[in-house]
């Protein structure tokens, strides 16, 4: 990790700085290691006379100049990232002179190499405090300043340089770039990309006629999958309606998207020049339900520029204002905005199934957590700070007006532009518009832990009427907090033109139990649904009589947004052991046919593929894929030709076959010899139906050569190395192994590899791994960046060695090595999931 400042460190230095300005020169012409960084920073302090430090990761620092008086360079702290300033005066300027290290693990100035061309390609990621590896800075939110900056690039080699501001020497000629100073911004929002990058332009013009002009950017060799017509609609889609409901103008410059290699998050919001995984230009066909997670993510992002850029949180505890606002604004957006109008179906279908499962984790928090240093909060971007955020916001909005909800938020911009907040900032201005108190709601819902649950309670008397209706709430013994929910009720009937509410009843509930007299005399439906329209934060249960209709049929329901609550009811059932996986499965299987929603649709399927994996009685899981298999390929072969269905029921059956049938279907689609009418096997598809092949055993390092002959690009490399991990033998493990954790793979590779690696059909091949994974975590953590350490933490966990060893293995490694608390935090979470699994299992058995 670039430097672990704390929460108490950072005051002190706010308390003490006040940072004017940088001006920061760059040199990429050095050589593939190390590129030149200058920095001049200006800024006051507070108390002449005091002392301070300021940071810098990984550098060989050449000159340190502090009011005129050199410093010696030797002082520099290689460990901690820090350069000390002693006696600082009322008003300072520092000059560091330094070599910086290009990154392979997509934190700080990130460098790749095409191996289309060779063509060299740069980006920054400095979320969360990684700005310092490209710059000397106070690399905290709360310390803004301008930033102006000047790149020397490779003369003739035909690059852009891209930041947060436009040019004021375009250096493509020259070789040196000279950009106009930012605003006062963040230190983690600013941003440098630079290579040979393609470029479409245009811009979003206001009615007053007023434009910003826009960019979206690729690697070259992937210049003819950009589809930038889209991808700007979608911006000028959200540009007008942000601008719109906050009542303010974008507040930059211009506004360029671009699509960077190996990066290691979806997208960040760097303040005007946001950076994308490269994964969204689609190389081969992808379904809608892709389209609609891109434009979810250009959306996010762009609020982002006022809710993050614009107004900044002082310190990271409140990263959730930044990330649910985000969440919630993007969605609000694309659903009133742009095509996808059912966008609150997908949210409730996928983020809050990410909220639920995070918030049942022995490392839930409050959604105004407590993070008292860099590394927490380098694990704290999770479900809770998104999902949860989010729809606890939804709820909010419910609560105190929508109306109200933006002329709190245009208020809350306007007072604190350019600066930065704190939690009681955005409620004050909320209250102040709303004439609610919300210290009760923030303390109830954003500064507990855990999810309650709701179901229904009735009694219905001999003409099937309800004779009592009680909605029951409750919660675990850890987090025994009842919220105050604002929930509907729906009762659906069956009818000829399928599963439709008869009837809405709309209440607040409160404490254990809430009656419902509007209900009493009402006759009962078919379906119950508590949390109707999905406008609170709970995890809810049927009755038995509406989960006997669920089980009969689901495909039914004829709205796509109750369905979805149903199918999340459904899972998170069979995840808490209260369904049997075997059950759950079947039931995806009979009911996918009347999902309409193709984000649905490939979701189910996901769960029930890990469901037969993780929840499934081992002995019963042969059975469980070769049903799956079976039924995909009737799938599939019945889809309409060149559906989105299709596709989707193909990419699944791929994931899924097992039987010699599905597996010769597998090799017949992929070379030719068996067709589906309307089905284009593209490059993406090949990949996936190998991947298959090699997982069985059905090919091996031979086709993997071939393919990626065919394929030589980046994506093309990912994919070769994925395979050749899941090759199904103890010597491909252990070369795989040997290669994630040498520490040289760059960091889409080392994913990859650690992908292919953990394949769910060869848990017995990684029955060793185990052992290893311990005698190697602590070590990673200390020595790897963050985002690396992090993901073997996370993904190399033997979350398939189901049983009670792995539990009492993390047990004893947790206790006699008390690693630091965001290890601690992944392990626990992992061992959670093998718990989990082991009760899932059981109850699966039990129903055989």
């Amino acid at each position: 990790m670039a430097g672990n400042l704390t929460r108490d460190e950072a005051r002190e230095r706010a308390r003490l700085l006040d940072v004017e300005s940088y001006v920061v020169e760059l040199d990429l012409t050095t050589g593939e290691e190390r590129f030149g960084s200058t920095t001049v920073a200006r800024f006051g302090c507070a108390e002449p006379g005091a002392s301070t430090f300021i940071d810098l990761h990984g550098a060989v620092v050449r000159e340190v100049t502090l009011n005129g008086r050199a410093l010696d360079p030797a002082s520099y702290d290689a460990d901690r990232g820090r350069v000390p300033l002693p006696g600082l005066a009322a008003d300072n300027e520092l000059r560091v002179v330094a070599d910086c290290a290009y990154s392979r693990s997509g934190e700080g100035l990130h460098r790749f190499v095409d191996p289309v061309d060779q063509s060299v390609y740069l980006y920054t990621q400095f979320e969360t405090a990684d700005a310092h590896r490209m710059f000397t800075c106070f690399d905290q939110p709360d310390l803004k300043a301008t930033f102006e900056l000047a790149v020397t690039t490779p003369l003739g080699s035909g690059w852009r340089v891209i930041t947060n501001e436009r040019p004021d020497v375009n250096g493509i000629r020259t070789g040196t770039w000279r950009f106009r100073p930012t605003p006062r911004v963040s230190t983690y929002i600013t941003a440098l990309v630079a290579g040979p990058y393609h470029v479409v332009e245009d811009e979003y013009r206001r009615p007053d006629g007023s434009t910003v002009p826009l960019g979206v950017y690729c690697r070259s060799s992937l210049a003819e999958h950009l589809d930038a017509d889209a991808i700007i609609e979608v911006t000028r889609q959200g540009f007008e309606y942000f601008e719109k409901v906050f009542d303010l103008p974008y507040p930059f410059s211009k506004y360029d998207q671009l699509f960077v290699p190996e990066f290691n998050a979806g997208a960040m919001e760097n303040a005007g020049c946001v950076t994308f995984l490269e994964d969204y230009v689609f190389r081969s066909r992808v379904t809608d339900a892709a389209y609609e997670r891109r434009a979810e993510t250009i959306l996010h992002e762009m609020a982002h520029m006022w809710f993050g850029d614009l107004v900044t949180m002082r310190w990271w505890d409140d990263l959730w204002l930044n990330e649910s606002f985000a969440t919630y604004m993007s969605v609000l957006c694309q659903s009133e905005a742009t095509k996808w109008t059912g966008s609150w179906t997908t949210f409730a279908n996928l983020m809050k199934a990410w909220a639920y499962r995070q918030d049942q984790l022995p490392s839930t928090h409050p959604i105004s957590a407590d993070i008292p240093d860099i590394q927490a909060v380098e694990v704290n971007f999770d479900g809770i700070t998104y999902a949860k955020g989010a729809s606890v916001l939804k709820q909010l909005v419910a609560y105190v007006g929508r109306d109200n909800f933006l002329e709190g938020v245009r208020g809350y911009f306007q007072r604190h532009a350019w600066g930065n907040t704190v939690l009681a900032d955005l409620l004050d201005a909320l209250e102040e518009t709303s004439g609610r108190d919300l210290a009760s709601w923030s303390k109830e819902w954003l500064e507990t832990a855990g999810v309650n649950t709701l179901r229904p309670e009735y009694e219905v008397d001999a003409a099937g009427n309800f004779t009592r209706f009680e909605v029951v709430q409750g919660a675990v013994a850890e987090y025994p907090t009842l919220r105050s929910h604002r929930i509907a009720i729906g009762l659906y009937d069956r009818t000829a033109e399928g599963i439709v509410r008869r009837e809405r009843v709309e209440l607040d509930i409160v404490g254990g139990r809430t009656e419902v007299p509007e209900l009493v005399g009402v006759a009962r439906p078919d379906l119950v649904l508590v949390n109707d329209d999905d406008l609170t934060y709970a995890k809810i249960r049927l009755d038995p009589h509406s989960q006997a209709t669920l089980v009969e049929g689901i495909g039914d329901i004829r709205e796509g947004l109750p369905r979805a609550l149903c199918w999340s009811a459904a899972w998170d059932m069979t995840r808490d052991a209260e369904m049997a996986t075997r059950d759950y499965v079947r039931l995806v299987l009979s009911g996918v046919r009347g999902v309409t929603d193709i984000s649905v649709m490939q979701t189910l399927l996901r769960q029930a593929r890990t469901a037969v994996h993780q929840y499934a009685d081992p002995a019963w899981r042969e059975t469980g894929l070769r049903l799956m298999g079976d039924a995909l390929a009737d799938l599939a072969r019945e889809a309409p030709a060149g559906s989105d269905f299709q596709l989707g029921y193909v990419q699944a059956f791929a994931a899924t076959a097992v039987s010699a049938e599905h597996l010769d279907l597998v090799r017949g689609l992929l070379d030719g010899s068996q067709t589906l009418a309307g089905l284009t096997v593209d490059t993406e598809l090949r990949w996936a139906l190998l991947r298959r092949l090699v997982v069985t055993g059905r090919a091996g390092e031979a086709e993997i050569d071939a393919e990626l002959a065919r394929d030589a690009t980046a994506a093309g490399e990912r994919h070769a190395a994925a395979c050749r991990a899941a090759l199904p033998t103890a010597a491909a493990k252990a070369a795989a192994w040997a290669g994630v954790i040498s520490g040289t793979l760059p960091n889409a590779v080392f994913r990859a590899t650690l992908g292919g690696f953990v394949e769910p059909d060869q848990a017995e091949l990684l029955r060793p791994y185990a052992d290893a994974y311990f005698a190697e975590v602590g070590r990673l953590w200390d020595e790897w960046s963050s985002d690396m350490a992090q993901t073997f933490a996370e993904v190399a966990y033997p979350f398939l060695q189901i049983a009670p060893e792995t539990v009492e293995r993390t047990d004893a490694y947790l206790a006699e090595r008390n690693p630091p608390a965001a290890l601690a935090r992944l392990l626990s979470e992992g061992r959670d999931g093998v718990a989990r699994a082991l009760r899932a299992r059981a109850r699966d058995a039990a129903a055989g």
